[in-house]
């Protein structure tokens, strides 16, 4: 899979998102790296995916086009907001939208609410641990409010967000998934799973 294939423009170099120490750089996940966590972790089972701090949505469309899940882009900066709607035309204008909905949505992920239908959250280092701390809270209420089964994905995972999981959450660590090629390189180059269990 590719950006190509998708019909949408997510490549670019390192872009900064903010000016706050709260913020971090937005970059894509790679496409390798995505296509080994589907292969080994195919998110089938699951209703609706929420990609926090997006960028230009290239996790969002992939796993709209690779399981058909509702997925929900959330992206603060306004001109990463605006390529990932313009993303969201041209990869429409190429297929129907068939299974699953596709949506954007300008704001900081410390304020989004969780809707009852979202069981799955991606995080690739978007923000600071504190912000972390407040979205997850926001998603437990919502695991409270209606009861799911539900799994928080990370990518390039930070010390400080595995510990919050761990000790701040009942989500539990369940896989590591290495990224080949990748990896050899950098340990970091991988997903982290975490599942909460009903």
């Amino acid at each position: 899979m590719n950006d190509h294939q998708l019909s949408i423009k997510t490549d670019s170099l390192l872009e900064t998102v903010s000016s706050s120490i709260h913020h971090n750089r937005y970059e894509a996940t790679p496409y390798e790296g995505l296509e080994v966590l589907s292969e080994l972790y195919p998110l089938r089972r699951y209703n609706g995916l929420v990609d926090y701090g997006c960028g230009k949505g290239r996790v969002s469309f992939y796993f709209h086009h690779r399981f058909g899940l509702n997925v929900t882009g959330v992206e603060m900066n306004p001109r990463l907001y605006q390529e990932a709607l313009q993303n969201q035309a041209s990869y429409l204008a190429k297929r129907k939208l068939g299974r699953g909905s596709l949506q954007f949505e300008h704001a900081f992920a410390e304020k989004y609410e969780v809707n009852e239908e979202q069981d799955v959250f991606y995080f690739f280092n978007p923000f600071s641990v504190q912000i972390f701390a407040a979205v997850m809270n926001r998603i437990a209420v919502s695991l409270e409010q209606k009861e799911r089964d539900a799994v928080v994905i990370l990518y390039y995972p930070t010390v400080e967000y595995i510990h919050h999981l761990e000790e701040k959450t009942a989500f539990m660590l369940v896989r590591q998934i290495p990224i080949p090629g990748l990896v050899e390189n950098n340990n970091n180059e991988r997903f982290v799973i975490f599942e909460y269990k009903t």
